[in-house]
């Protein structure tokens, strides 16, 4: 078994040891020797930076820490200007130092109840090592002289997984990184795009259980959504790539996954690239448009009004790729919505519902399907412009109402007078109601006094009322 293959542990033991034989000279740059000595000072300058230090104790070793920094500094700086450098025999020499410095246990949150909303995560100490590791590995994929055929032999499927492990740090610094890192690799490695994929449907399959009954339950150990929403801006490009048809396995994606996480309490924290990947579907394939449509309705928000507006944010962007014949499919449950939307006492609720009306291609779907739509939404526009607290949004509805009117002037008066004759029966059951409670209050009063009840309190109720 080579080293490479073996526990970090093992190769940062190892790799300390050959460094600790092979220490560079004081001052010696790679730079400054000669041509044929600067891959051998290379290699011997990687090893050095396979030496770990306590960043918990703030001043221990400050001075071998800064040595570590400054060679770390220098390897950046030597595969950026340098030509030629990335040779064959530097491969697994960089990928044991990255490695060595990247792949290890993940200290647990500082806070156990650590809401990502609320509180500030915990930055990982040893970043000013682990920031210009990330930079170096990252020069190193970008480099001109960067061979995929050489790389493939130390980047492998087991590299990836610990990679992907790294995505539960709380660091978004280090988060970031890896999101660039991962795409790198995912372009330079044509053989690893499948096994990429596959291990990051896994990731969102921990995080997300999609049960019988339509439940969504969190199933993995700290239920934080760490690396959710780099990984999801990395499937993103991924999925602007695949190929038509979509395959079943991607479909069964979108439907397994992506539309269940929408029902998680802190989808604010990833709202904006979910959107980006569930759109980037349907621009795939239109047909999905209604099982998607439909998903977003059954997870819709209930008591959460934030949510609700990323929701219609996110009903925008879709129905601004929407083709006229998935629209038919699904204007009668999304208009439905819309209406109790619009209808929100929440004023941003109500609001962002109603600014789907300045979307010029939004219109020209209702105008043409204005029949279905305004007797859906007239009861409720028509209320509100009544009874709204907010004027804002009393001025939005007129807008809209006004909209409707020039849209279709007929259905408008029809839809007008059925409104006024429903509340005139609606008023009119009220007072019935309420002269018959009166004749039910007179008459229990009565039949009491002939039993020589005391009635002060239904008295004092009566007279209240």
């Amino acid at each position: 078994m080579s080293v490479l293959t073996k526990s970090p542990g093992y190769i940062r033991k190892w790799i300390q040891s050959t460094a600790n034989a092979e220490k560079p000279a004081r001052g010696e740059s790679i730079i400054d020797v000669a041509n044929s000595e600067q891959e051998d000072l290379f290699i011997r300058k990687l090893r050095q930076c396979c030496v770990g230090f306590d960043f918990m104790d703030p001043v221990a070793d400050l001075k071998g820490k800064e040595v570590k920094r400054a060679t770390l500094n220098e390897v950046v700086d030597y595969i950026t200007s340098g030509r030629g450098v990335l040779t064959e025999p530097v491969y697994p020499e960089i990928i044991r130092m990255i490695a060595c410095n990247l792949f290890r246990t993940l200290p647990p949150s500082d806070n156990p109840d650590f809401d990502p909303e609320e509180d500030d995560p915990t930055l990982e100490a040893s970043w000013p090592h682990l920031t210009l590791v990330y930079e170096f590995f990252l020069r190193f994929l970008e480099s001109p002289d960067f061979q995929p055929t050489i790389g493939k032999k130390v980047i492998d499927q087991k590299f990836v997984l610990q990679l992907l492990e790294l995505f539960d740090s709380e660091d978004p610094r280090e988060r970031d990184f890896l999101k660039t890192v991962l795409h790198r690799i995912y372009g330079k490695f044509l053989g690893l795009r499948a096994f990429i994929r596959k291990q990051i449907n896994n990731f969102f399959l921990r995080k997300v259980e999609t049960l019988c009954s339509g439940k969504v339950r969190f199933v993995y150990e700290t239920e934080h959504f760490n690396g959710v929403g780099e990984l999801l801006e990395i499937l993103g490009s991924i999925i602007n790539g695949f190929a038509l048809p979509l395959k079943a396995e991607h479909k069964q994606f979108l439907v397994r996954v992506l539309i269940p996480l929408h029902k998680v309490r802190c989808l604010s924290l990833y709202h904006a690239q979910l959107a980006y990947c569930v759109v980037q579907f349907l621009e795939k394939d239109a047909t999905l448009t209604e099982q998607v449509i439909k998903g977003l309705l059954k997870f819709w928000p209930k008591t959460c009004s934030q949510k609700e507006v990323m929701f219609l944010g996110e009903i925008e962007e879709i129905l601004d790729v929407i083709e006229p014949a998935q629209f038919v499919k699904i204007q009668e449950p999304l208009f439905k919505q819309i209406a109790k939307c619009v209808s929100s006492p929440h004023f941003q609720v109500a609001e962002r519902a109603l600014y789907f009306w300045n979307n010029e291609y939004i219109m020209s779907l209702i105008e043409e399907n204005n029949q279905v739509i305004m007797p859906i939404m007239f009861p409720a526009l028509y209320r509100i412009s009544k009874e709204h607290w907010n004027q804002t949004i009393v001025a939005l509805v007129y807008n809209v109402l006004k909209t409707f009117m020039e849209m279709n002037s007929r259905l408008f008066d029809d839809l007008t007078a059925s409104y006024k004759a429903d509340r005139q029966k609606e008023k009119k059951k009220e007072r019935e109601r309420e002269d018959l409670w009166r004749k039910m209050q007179d008459l229990s009063i009565k039949n009491a006094n002939k039993e020589g009840i005391s009635l002060d309190m239904i008295e004092m109720n009566h007279v209240k009322d």
